[in-house]
């Protein structure tokens, strides 16, 4: 069983359902501080349900930096008769290592780990410092994990120059794409007010719903823009829309729509919004006297074009697999926005990820050993790079 093996097993064999932990980092944080690693835990949240998070750099800090970033939280495993063999049971069957956390993520941050230590037992004084960002609270709110991390680093001055995060973005096999950036999400809650009456009496009342709809239908035919050459247009939907009493008899007094953007660079957040309000007073719509929206904003959109990392990256997966990375920025969101607030390149690279989130998560076994050395060749390549007579 090969080291990177052994320590993804070793991950998914703790429970760690977001926010908890249940050890991940302190065992990851062992293996570092082993090589050299000063490690701090950096704690957040509410006692009952408290975020940790992992800090580790190698180097003076004064170097270029290339840092890992992922998450050692997992989602629910969801009925746990439904999976074939215990979630939390690390196990083989037809090639493939199954176990909830096995390609999001625990593959990626094994192999992360062992791509230090043998890069290190190489070059144990590299031109460039390394570190690990990691968090428990990727996969819930993510309002006290890697958000939390990224503020205190920007307050200390720290040097961030590159960032590897581990979330699986490949499709057929590691290396296949990586994700070069990300949409931005906003979300807006609009309670649209009437006066609840008799269906019979529809002149005695006034219906929201009615009110509401033409407003709808030309925010949903809204092009708000018509994306760039990596990001799709942005995009607007209704997620969710609740109305009425339960009778069928009675005109609601109120409707509230729940809706999100996922946005590109081309557009803003304050530009969207300014963009519905106008919509909503074309159909004759004030804000507090018909409605009220409030605005969630979860993430900014984040591009890193071709350049240094971008650059080492599809090299090191060429070098390992023969294979021409695409880079693509579909797909929700992840804490590369946060990250990318204070560290100007930022990438996400990890296993394929067909059966994140699912019963019976799993990875193929031939998949662990090249995402392992496509991180250790990125840390030659990015060395390499910086001092050329390394």
């Amino acid at each position: 069983m090969s080291s990177t093996l052994r320590l993804t097993e070793q991950l998914i064999a703790r429970p760690s359902v977001t926010p908890n932990d249940e050890g991940c980092q302190r065992l990851m944080a062992d293996r570092l501080q082993a090589i050299g690693f000063a490690c701090e835990t950096i704690a957040s949240g509410p006692p009952e349900a408290s975020v940790t998070n992992l800090w580790a750099r190698f180097g003076s800090g004064q170097q270029p930096t290339l840092i890992f970033a992922g998450h050692t939280d997992v989602v629910p495993t969801g009925p746990e008769t439904q999976w074939t063999s215990p979630p939390f049971t690390p196990a083989h069957r037809d090639g493939r290592l199954y176990g909830r956390g096995a390609s999001d993520m625990k593959t990626s941050l094994a192999a992360m780990v062992v791509a230090c230590e043998e890069f290190l037992a190489q070059h144990p004084q590299p031109p460039i410092d390394i570190a690990f960002l990691l968090t428990s609270d990727e996969e819930g709110p993510a309002i006290d994990g890697t958000v939390i991390v990224c503020r205190e680093l920007q307050k200390r001055g720290e040097r961030l120059d590159w960032c590897i995060v581990g979330e699986p973005t490949s499709v057929e096999r590691t290396g296949d794409m990586i994700k070069n950036g990300r949409r931005g999400t906003m979300s807006g809650k609009l309670t649209v007010k009437g006066i609840q009456g008799h269906i019979a009496y529809p002149h005695l009342a006034r219906n929201p719903i009615h009110m509401v709809a033409p407003a709808l239908a030309e925010l949903a035919a809204t092009v708000w823009d018509t994306g760039n050459d990596y990001f799709p247009p942005t995009s607007w939907q209704v997620s969710n829309i609740h109305g009425g009493t339960g009778a069928s008899n009675v005109i609601p007094g109120t409707v509230t729509i729940d809706f999100n953007f996922r946005f590109c660079t081309e557009s803003t957040p304050e530009g969207l919004q300014q963009r519905t309000h106008d919509i909503l007073a074309r159909h004759g719509l004030q804000p507090g006297e018909a409605f009220d929206l409030t605005w969630t904003v979860g993430g900014l959109p984040f591009l890193t074009p071709p350049g240094l990392l971008v650059d080492a990256v599809r090299a090191a997966i060429a070098a390992e697999t023969g294979l021409e990375t695409q880079l693509s920025t579909t797909g929700g969101t992840s804490d590369g926005r946060f990250i990318a607030q204070v560290c100007p390149q930022v990438i996400e690279l990890g296993p394929p990820n067909a059966t994140i989130h699912k019963i019976d998560e799993n990875v193929a076994l031939q998949d662990i050993e090249p995402l392992k050395n496509i991180y250790r060749r990125t840390l030659d390549t990015l060395s390499q790079m910086v001092d050329p007579h390394r």
